[in-house]
């Protein structure tokens, strides 16, 4: 792994908090990476294995109007492996996307491997989903896997709760993840990135539903002061009210200028709620699993594009998107598509709504930046939430 002196990095302010809403917690800002500016609030679309399920980037870029992707350091490392992408030159060059990528660190899938994998100190050993091949990871060698990887943003390494989770659980599982980002920050300290630009490293705040635990593991992760801090272990099955409120007390403890990225979340109302608390960045695999089952998110309400109902509905799918699709192709094409089965109709879904969910933070900044994004909220999350 190269050494610190080996790198030449890029100057800059990571995050600047630019504007704050006076009747809520709601925060726009601006991120800056070497591949890109990223305004916040941001949604980011999900590219576990280095793509976007059934979305061409050119559709990312234009329609979408997605400033930044994620991929996952699990699926990567199996597949195409990440000697592959070091010899490709980072994952930019790889797959060709030319903006920000952030590299969630494997936790979550580990937490989903429940039946094959187990944790110890010293990491974690699982086997893999496609050929049951028995792997180890551990802070250190998820921080050197993301280092070729070669992300803009970074995830520690940590252990993600289930729901319901008991107490002495949760606790023993934060203080191990609390131990793991010591060695992910030691390590990420001592290596520096493989290619010419600037990784930034983020904790995890853990704690499943408890209060004290959630407000003890932000105080640690504050206390690391790296330049962005994330929230983990929510959006697994709790009721919606224990993620606001196990929210809300960690962004009352992490620090105002570093952005705040609630991992995994959520639907559009979750989303909503979640700015008004002091989030910024957010993930969720919900617009294209959901829009290729026929799902489709819209200001005015949710659309089960398969009902009868749509069958002679020749209006635009919906008129408030970004994406031409959305705009171009009316309700009854679309049910017509998924109807027949035709192929088309998954990814047509999964445009509008990646489409819309960046349209709803880039409207939700405009309020912020206003003034008035309370009250447009509460409409808003009417709106969203309303079945069609």
């Amino acid at each position: 792994m190269h050494k610190l002196s080996t790198i030449k990095y890029f100057c800059g302010v990571f995050f600047q908090l630019t504007n704050t809403d006076p009747h809520s917690k709601a925060r726009a800002g601006v991120l800056e990476t070497d591949h890109g500016s990223i305004e916040t609030p941001i949604f980011m679309p999900v590219g576990t294995i280095g793509t976007v399920k059934g979305v061409h980037f050119k559709e990312l870029e234009e329609d979408i109007a997605a400033q930044i992707i994620l991929g996952n350091t699990y699926h990567l490392y199996l597949r195409p492996g990440t000697d592959t992408i070091e010899k490709a030159g980072g994952l930019h060059k790889f797959n060709g996307w030319k903006g920000p990528i952030l590299t969630d660190s494997g936790g979550f899938q580990v937490h989903s491997l429940a039946q094959i994998r187990k944790i110890k100190e010293e990491g974690v050993t699982f086997q893999s989903h496609i050929d049951g091949s028995k792997h180890t990871f551990t802070p250190e060698g998820v921080m050197d896997i993301q280092r070729k990887i070669g992300a803009d943003i970074i995830m520690a390494f940590d252990e993600c709760t289930p729901y319901p989770c008991e107490y002495p659980y949760a606790k023993k599982s934060m203080e191990l993840t609390h131990r793991w980002l010591q060695r992910c920050v030691t390590h990420f300290k001592s290596t520096a990135p493989i290619y010419d630009y600037r990784q930034f490293l983020f904790p995890i705040v853990q704690g499943s539903v408890y209060p004290d635990l959630r407000k003890q593991s932000a105080e640690v992760i504050a206390g690391m002061e790296l330049e962005g801090n994330a929230i983990g272990g929510l959006s697994v099955g709790e009721p919606h009210e224990d993620m606001y409120a196990m929210t809300e007390t960690v962004c009352s403890i992490l620090p105002e200028n570093k952005p705040r990225y609630l991992m995994g979340v959520g639907t559009p109302a979750n989303i909503l709620e979640s700015i008004a608390l002091g989030i910024d960045m957010f993930d969720c695999v919900m617009p294209t699993r959901n829009g290729r089952n026929g799902m489709l998110f819209t200001a005015e309400g949710i659309i089960n594009i398969k009902n009868k109902k749509w069958e002679t509905d020749f209006s635009p799918i919906d008129i408030s998107s970004n994406a031409s699709t959305s705009r171009l192709h009316s309700k009854a094409f679309l049910r017509h598509l998924f109807a027949s089965g035709e192929r088309l109709g998954p990814q047509i879904a999964s445009i509008h709504n990646l489409s819309f969910y960046l349209w709803l933070v880039k409207e939700a900044r405009k309020h912020i930046i206003a003034g008035d994004f309370a009250q447009w909220k509460v409409q808003m999350v009417k709106n969203v939430s309303a079945r069609l």
